[in-house]
C-alpha cells in the first residue's frame, strides 16, 4: 500500500470516530481499506467495536447519498463527467444502471456485495429519482453488515490488516450467491404482493 495512502489513513486515525465516517463519506480509498484499518484501531485498543461500526454506517450511508443527490439533481452527465473523482468510471455506471433497470430497486441492497456495481449502484437509483427513504433503507441495510465484516476482519487480522481484502476473497462468491439469494427473496415477495393487490 503506498505512503500516501497510509498518510491519509494516519490522519483519519487521529481523528477517532469522525476519521472513520470521513474515510468512507469522501471515498478516497475503498471502503474495505478503511473499516479494515478501523479494525485494526480497535485490535490496537484506539476506538471500540461498536463505535467503528456505527462510525462506518454512517460515513459509508452519507456517502452513497452524496452520489444518490449527485445523480438525483445533476443528472447522468454530470455523473460521466466528474465520476472518476469518486471511483467511478463509465463502465461502472453502465453495468449498474443495467441492473437497476432489469431488476428493479431491489438490487440497492444486494448489489452492495457484487463487485464493480457496488460502488455506482446509487446512480441509477438517484437517475431514476427513487424515494430517498427507501433509497436510504436499502443502503443502510446493506452498509449494516459489511461494515461490521471488514471492521471484523481487521480487527482480527491486527497489524496484518491491509491483506483484509486477500483474506475475504476466497469467500466472495458466497457472498455474492446470499446477495442474489436475498434479492430473489425479496422479487418473490414483491411479485406475491402484486398478485394479491391484483386480485
Amino acid at each position: 500500500m503506498t505512503n500516501i495512502i497510509h498518510q491519509i489513513l494516519e490522519f483519519f486515525a487521529s481523528l477517532g470516530y469522525l476519521g472513520v465516517a470521513l474515510g468512507l463519506m469522501i471515498e478516497v480509498i475503498p471502503s474495505e481499506i478503511v473499516l479494515a484499518y478501523a479494525g485494526y484501531l480497535v485490535a490496537e485498543g484506539h476506538i471500540n467495536f461498536v463505535g467503528a461500526v456505527i462510525a462506518g454506517v454512517i460515513g459509508g450511508t452519507l456517502a452513497q447519498l452524496f452520489v444518490y443527490w449527485i445523480a438525483y439533481y445533476g443528472g447522468r452527465p454530470i455523473i460521466e463527467k466528474y465520476g472518476k473523482y469518486i471511483l467511478i468510471n463509465k463502465h461502472h455506471l453502465d453495468v449498474a444502471e443495467n441492473w437497476f433497470l432489469k431488476y428493479g430497486v431491489g438490487v440497492i441492497f444486494t448489489a452492495r456485495f457484487i463487485p464493480v456495481v457496488r460502488h455506482a449502484i446509487s446512480i441509477p437509483a438517484g437517475l431514476a429519482k427513487m424515494p430517498i427513504c427507501q433509497f436510504t433503507l436499502y443502503t443502510l441495510l446493506a452498509i449494516i453488515p459489511w461494515s461490521i465484516l471488514f471492521v471484523m476482519i481487521g480487527e482480527k487480522l491486527g497489524k496484518n490488516w491491509e491483506t483484509a481484502k486477500e483474506v475475504l476473497a476466497p469467500y466472495t462468491p458466497m457472498l455474492i450467491v446470499i446477495a442474489v439469494a436475498l434479492f430473489v427473496v425479496y422479487f418473490l415477495i414483491k411479485k406475491l404482493v402484486a398478485n394479491k393487490k391484483n386480485k
